[in-house]
């Protein structure tokens, strides 16, 4: 068995190799970004759902659908955050550090911030002052609302970084990170419970990104074959999903890795074929999306379900996590080119490496 160090930085120049190519880098991406996008609209579409029949106190057809992809959505989004890490995990810290770690926790200060002030009148009436400072001050060890995913990604990377620092062989680490997975562990500590629950997903993504671009290539080369495996994944997740099986141990492990190869697959297609440029639109801006989405959900739940003008809680559920994923890029493009960029764009104030990525340099 090759030398975990020696595999990964083969694979780096590997990965480098097929991003040089350009017209197989524009579909590559391209598939990226669909699933980028995938992954950021099951995520948008979950919360809106469950908020909307929350609120409205019943389920509407929509909650199906959120169901289905409940194995895969997350495991999807750590996968893919990890593709591309071999390529950078050899930088000197402060770059690394500036790239991995200030850069996601510059936006979850900042928009946990603006997510607190707006919803701090209300929490003072239940809490009171006092009480609702100390709730932002419990923000730093737990992450508000829907930002515990920029939370821990910085977690995520500097531990696969100190693994790798370590030489500690990638196969070990999976198999522990796959034990933490199937392993009932629930704290109640966000951080604590999620790590173990996902991290598996990330460092999937690190460590087999060379086969998955791979996958990505050969679904394009035979869609007929794709699509037959497709439809088989898509029964046996739905039977196990609406059976109750879904969350057993090992069966949720082995979903979430299969439902991500279904999305690659499903993205790769996409690419080929260049339909549905919104969805890869939205993989491209997936970060604004997930930051602002809940100002037009919150603001489109509250109206529709206020002045009763759409009765059925599925259509709901569609309209308000448009609104989620329209307002939040309307937001990117009135601010993108003036002072208020901030909220989408880190100040260099705010940088502790210079912007330009240093070369990498290969290993030793």
């Amino acid at each position: 068995m090759k030398h975990p160090s020696l595999y990964l930085m083969q694979m780096r120049t590997k990965l480098a190799r097929l991003m040089s190519d350009n017209d197989a880098a524009a579909q590559r991406i391209a598939w990226v970004d669909y699933a980028k996008g995938f992954c950021i609209v099951f995520v948008v579409m979950m919360h809106s759902t469950l908020g909307v029949e929350q609120a409205a106190g019943r389920e509407g057809w929509m909650h199906y659908l959120v169901a289905f992809a409940q194995p895969f959505r997350m495991p999807d989004f750590f996968l893919i955050s990890g593709l591309f890490l071999a390529q950078v995990i050899d930088r000197d810290w402060r770059t690394y550090l500036d790239r991995k770690v200030v850069h996601f926790l510059y936006f979850y200060l900042l928009w946990t911030a603006i997510q607190f002030a707006l919803k701090a009148p209300g929490m003072a009436q239940d809490h009171g002052v006092a009480g609702v400072a100390w709730l932002y001050l419990e923000t730093f060890i737990e992450p508000f609302g829907t930002l515990w995913f920029i939370y821990l990604l910085p977690v995520f990377f500097v531990v696969t970084k100190l693994a790798h620092g370590l030489r500690i062989p990638a196969l070990a680490i999976w198999l522990v990170a796959a034990s933490l997975e199937i392993a009932p562990i629930h704290t109640g500590w966000t951080l604590i419970d999620e790590f173990a629950g996902r991290f598996v997903y990330f460092y999937t993504g690190y460590i087999v990104a060379q086969r998955l671009f791979t996958l990505a290539t050969q679904v394009q080369a035979q869609p007929e074959t794709a699509l037959a495996g497709l439809t088989i994944w898509g029964v046996v997740n739905g039977v196990l999903v609406f059976n109750g099986l879904a969350g057993l141990p090992l069966v949720s492990l082995a979903l979430g890795l299969a439902g991500a190869a279904a999305v690659i697959a499903v993205s790769a297609l996409l690419a080929q074929i260049r339909l549905f440029e919104p969805l890869r639109y939205c993989g491209k801006h997936s970060i604004v999306i997930y930051l602002a989405f809940f100002l037009g959900m919150a603001g489109s739940r509250s109206i529709l379900l206020k002045y009763g003008w759409i009765s059925d809680i599925g259509t709901i559920s569609v309209i308000v996590t448009l609104a989620g994923i329209i307002g939040s890029l309307i937001l990117f493009w009135v601010v993108r080119h003036t002072p208020l960029r901030f909220l989408f764009e880190r100040p260099q104030v705010f940088w502790i490496a210079p912007k330009k990525p240093l070369v990498l340099q290969p290993a030793q």
